[in-house]
């Protein structure tokens, strides 16, 4: 039976490779699964929970905040939301989480971040899309246990953004602040995907908008001790 699921998600995966006139049809990173490159191809719900509650970096947490199951069986979709919910609403160590959130951030920005000076990167400047995302994740991470229901309920920032404000995690106004940001930030992104361009683009664009997502970072990781941090290399 495992043979005809990795035979199965092969031929989705080859399907999802299939080059168009735009491009590759869907690009699928698979080293992101469990294990990575090393990891199983298919694996049974109750591993996928057991890696996620007992191995799982806090980096694959992130990425299970933006997560939905969007086809399948209604009774395997709604296991995978359970469990989702469970992974999400464990305790954490803030002091911990904190760190190991601004770590991998700026890990990401040595590694992806584009633009000479006097240009903006429009995913992974600061006070950039990416910054948004790792705000929002942070606060369901931090904070799911308390609220489980409300803050594990999307996987879309602008919902998640809109729980935090509710929960009291921010203030109407900063909820409104980020949620401006992000989708001004993301619109022109599409312009600029759309009409061929670079997603580099001049460092005046935005910069209202960026300058508040970059003062509630500050606010929220300001002294963070990063040599708490747990990531891999």
């Amino acid at each position: 039976m495992r043979q005809f699921y990795v035979r199965l998600a092969q031929r989705i995966l080859h399907l999802f490779s299939t080059r168009t006139a735009s491009g590759i049809l869907y690009d699928t990173d698979m080293r992101l699964r469990p294990a990575g490159e090393a990891g199983l191809l298919v694996s049974n719900l109750a591993a996928y929970q057991r890696y996620q509650e007992q191995e799982a970096w806090t980096w694959e947490h992130q990425a299970l905040v933006r997560s939905r199951a969007v086809y399948g069986e209604p009774a395997m979709r709604l296991a995978f939301e359970q469990v989702r919910r469970a992974v999400l609403s464990l305790p954490r160590d803030q002091a911990q989480l904190a760190a190991d959130v601004l770590v991998m951030r700026e890990k990401m920005r040595r590694h992806l971040l584009r633009g000479a000076e006097g240009e903006f990167d429009l995913k992974q400047g600061a006070g950039g899309m990416v910054d948004i995302e790792f705000i929002t994740q942070y606060l369901v991470l931090a904070h799911a246990q308390a609220a489980p229901e409300a803050l594990t309920r999307w996987s879309d920032n602008v919902r998640i953004l809109e729980e935090c404000v509710l929960a009291g995690l921010l203030s109407q106004q900063e909820g409104q602040a980020l949620k401006q940001a992000y989708l001004a930030i993301r619109d022109e992104a599409h312009r600029c995907t759309l009409s061929g361009r670079s997603r580099i683009v001049p460092d005046r664009l935005l910069a209202s908008e960026r300058a508040q997502v970059s003062a509630l970072w500050q606010r929220l990781f300001a002294g963070v001790d990063t040599g708490l941090a747990r990531l891999p290399a």
